[in-house]
């Protein structure tokens, strides 16, 4: 009997490097980078990444968004970069790194959510649960603030994470592009179109440049924008929709290893308890990357599908979605 080998526990790893690319950008901003120009951040993160990556696929396969195409990637851009980056920067500067870190811990009932919303899928109550763990382990990482927390900066967070959210279902629900590498570098573009001329009118033109930002601006371009988005899109178009989100929370994870490490902060035996409890959840997601484990969420029932368009084009729009 020939015995196989599911690939996608491999994707899983691949999935998370992406996360584990994001958890270490507060160090690099704070150590490399300017202080006080968040938009500039950003948009050294999109434009630079983006023109690489589209020469990349321009010169391998060709490909760029061709009619409904350019549709489908603008919407992606907004969602996962052109409006997720200056919502989430823009919060940064009104509540504290915490409450940031734990609205970034919804991801996984983000998620769920607007599968429901989008697809009409009905997660299963363990899935639910997992995604509530998840939650409640980062929230015990982070700590609870003191004090009193600005309304209109906790609406900026949670906004900024429906947004990447909503990029996590659509990836998941439009058609697979030909050319993920180009793919990627077009949303990244488009999205800088949105991004640069903010920071030129809120931030103005920067006066100079050191070399640590440029090895700053080196490294979230390239390595933490460019490449991890091609791996994090592969992923969330590859796995069951409910497992990115979670392997997202190394992203959580990776933070607090590099600040235990590179900083030299402690955990509290609560802190612990929820950083355990955070790992446990990413778990569960890797698990869900295998097919045979798939959740009820990635296979609509076919009664769906006849309601929602009887068509061939329509079932194989379903067949993606359950890749």
């Amino acid at each position: 009997m020939k015995t196989s080998t599911s690939p996608t526990g491999a994707i899983a790893l691949t999935t998370m490097l992406a996360p584990i690319a994001w958890g270490t950008t507060y160090w690099v901003v704070t150590e490399l980078l300017p202080a006080d120009r968040p938009l500039l951040v950003a948009a050294t993160r999109v434009v630079p990444a983006g023109l690489l990556l589209v020469a990349i696929g321009l010169a391998t396969s060709g490909w760029r968004p061709r009619g409904r195409e350019w549709r489908h990637v603008a919407l992606l851009s907004l969602a996962n970069f052109g409006v997720f980056f200056p919502l989430l920067i823009a919060a940064t500067y009104r509540v504290p790194g915490g409450v940031i870190a734990s609205f970034a811990g919804l991801q996984p009932l983000l998620v769920l959510l607007g599968a429901w919303l989008m697809a009409g899928w009905r997660p299963r109550g363990r899935d639910v649960a997992v995604g509530v763990s998840a939650a409640v382990g980062v929230l015990l990482v982070v700590g609870l603030p003191g004090g009193s927390l600005d309304p209109l900066g906790l609406v900026l967070a949670l906004a900024a994470n429906v947004s990447f959210a909503a990029g996590v279902v659509l990836t998941k629900h439009l058609p697979v592009p030909p050319d993920r590498i180009a793919h990627t570098g077009w949303q990244l573009v488009l999205s800088g179109l949105l991004i640069v001329p903010l920071a030129v009118v809120v931030e103005g033109i920067p006066s100079g440049v050191s070399g640590s930002n440029l090895l700053g601006a080196a490294y979230l371009g390239i390595v933490a924008t460019g490449a991890a988005g091609v791996l994090w899109f592969n992923g969330v178009q590859r796995l069951p929709v409910a497992a990115p989100p979670l392997l997202g929370l190394a992203s959580a994870v990776t933070g607090v290893i590099v600040g235990w490490v590179v900083l030299g902060q402690g955990l509290s035996l609560v802190q612990s308890a929820g950083f355990l409890l955070t790992l446990a959840a990413i778990g569960y997601g890797a698990l869900l990357s295998d097919r045979r484990t798939a959740p009820a969420i990635d296979r609509p029932p076919e009664r769906h599908l006849r309601e929602r368009d009887g068509s061939t084009s329509a079932r194989r729009s379903a067949a993606r979605l359950t890749a």
